[in-house]
């Protein structure tokens, strides 16, 4: 039994026939067959041999298990088809160093490789992402602005509040609205930015001008 060579096309190509109508060296479940097999493999098939490159991809995902997998490996003469020798010649082992080579990758190459992938993607997302417009945040703000009394000069209010002026302020359409007993109230239009102006803010600056203003409510607030 055996592959003849699995270092060469030859082998490659008796694996391939051999795993036509089969998913793993014996049984039904990867075994410590399979590595044995993996181990004496020099790389993936080519892409040709697709039932030896089909196994070999999923062998090869088992390479963290590999150890814990059943059965006891054996030589490479005591699997495959039947009269054809085993002729792999084993890899030279290093000077000082008596551990098996392990085809399935290092763990700790694998775990540096994702990290790169992963710090390049979320580099390139970041860059991605500083080159779109930050999305301000704007509202629209209706005020109503009540005089004292009936004698307060209106166009004079108005103008004391369109004196105000902020980073994030712009001032609209304004209109006068009846309260009762002639007096008459200032309705005026603002649009701010949310991480500039509040409501707060403008009340504290409109009611300063304490001898037109009486009070300022908010009539309507709408985010844009």
């Amino acid at each position: 039994m055996g592959f003849g060579d699995l270092k060469t096309p030859a082998g490659l190509k008796v694996l391939n026939d051999f795993l036509t109508d089969k998913s793993y060296i014996e049984g039904y479940v990867p075994s410590q067959a399979d590595v044995a097999v993996f181990d004496a493999l020099s790389g993936a098939p080519p892409a040709d041999l697709c039932h030896a490159l089909r196994w070999y991809n999923h062998i090869k995902s088992y390479h963290k298990e590999k150890g814990s997998l059943p059965g006891v490996k054996k030589p490479l003469g005591q699997y495959g088809p039947a009269g054809v020798q085993d002729t792999t010649k084993a890899a030279p082992a290093a000077a000082d160093d008596d551990d098996d080579i392990d085809l399935f990758g290092s763990d700790e190459e694998e775990d540096e490789e994702t990290t790169r992938i992963k710090e390049e993607r979320l580099a390139a997302y970041n860059a991605k992402k500083s080159k779109k417009p930050a999305l301000i945040a704007k509202s629209s703000i209706l005020l109503d602005v009540k005089p004292w009394d009936d004698e307060t000069d209106m166009a004079k209010l108005e103008e004391c509040v369109r004196t105000i002026q902020l980073d994030g302020l712009v001032w609209g359409q304004s209109k006068l609205l009846p309260v009762g007993y002639g007096i008459r109230k200032l309705q005026i239009g603002c649009v701010v930015e949310d991480d500039k102006v509040g409501t707060d803010q403008l009340e504290e600056l409109i009611t300063a001008f304490e001898d037109f203003v009486q009070s300022m409510d908010v009539a309507a607030f709408n985010k844009i």
